[in-house]
């Protein structure tokens, strides 16, 4: 059997000028997952990540660890199909769409436009994107001019794991730095639950958390969900 890691990226850094850096907090949250696995003596064989910075961040993070304490950490591979759904896109196709359309959508954004404390900024914004993207992932969204279907990116995500497990073969041990969005998406397929439940573990999976997997030829099996037991409380984040 081989053992399949995904590990979702730190803390990026919300409402900067780039958004896809990692935060400080991110940063720390990363190298504590690298001490971690080299103190519990994990070795891979292969690394995967997303080609967004904040996932390559967290893997060479976590690598530079490896590396600074003489254990093997192969050459991280990459493949865009492990990145997150494209929310700003999302956002400005689908989410100006049902401002003129629904009420709801309308009210969240008047709300997200007036906060002013940062807080309240990401509380109104969380709560707008929560329910755009569940209108995005249900598929009603005629009229709107989409970067890409719920169907498409998800599909992606299902094909990228599933040459990942090909690729690996038996006894092998892998790592895969993505994001929420993907990590949903491969517990919703692994559990054979409804696309909207990929959508909805997006919400609750924290930054630097580990989701595993057992996998041969035949079958995969899902042994562990969103762990963060490596992480102190104070460095536990979902955005």
């Amino acid at each position: 059997m081989s053992q399949l890691f995904l590990i979702r990226h730190g803390q990026a850094s919300f409402f900067a000028e780039n958004y896809d850096q990692l935060s400080d907090l991110g940063m720390q949250q990363s190298k504590i997952l690298g001490r971690a696995w080299s103190k519990g003596g994990f070795k891979f064989d292969y690394v995967w990540s997303g080609t967004l910075e904040r996932q390559i961040g967290t893997a060479e993070l976590v690598g530079q660890v490896f590396f600074d304490e003489n254990i093997f950490w192969p050459k991280i591979i990459s493949d865009s199909k492990l990145n997150e759904y494209p929310a700003e896109e999302i956002m400005a196709s689908l989410g100006r769409h049902l401002i003129n359309t629904n009420e709801n959508v309308a009210n969240l954004l008047k709300k997200y436009e007036e906060s002013e404390a940062d807080a309240d900024r990401y509380r109104s914004f969380h709560k707008l994107l929560e329910v755009v993207l569940a209108e995005w992932v249900r598929g009603d969204y005629k009229g709107a001019d989409l970067p890409i279907t719920w169907e498409d990116w998800s599909n992606g995500v299902r094909n990228s794991l599933l040459e990942i497990i090909e690729k690996s073969g038996n006894g092998k041990m892998v790592a895969v730095f993505t994001s929420g969005g993907p990590i949903g998406v491969s517990v919703q397929t692994a559990l054979d639950a409804p696309d909207i439940k990929a959508a909805e573990l997006n919400w609750r999976i924290y930054n630097g958390s580990v989701t595993k997997y057992t996998f041969d030829t035949s079958r995969i099996s899902l042994d562990q969900f969103n762990d963060v037991s490596h992480l102190p409380n104070d460095l536990l984040t979902y955005r």
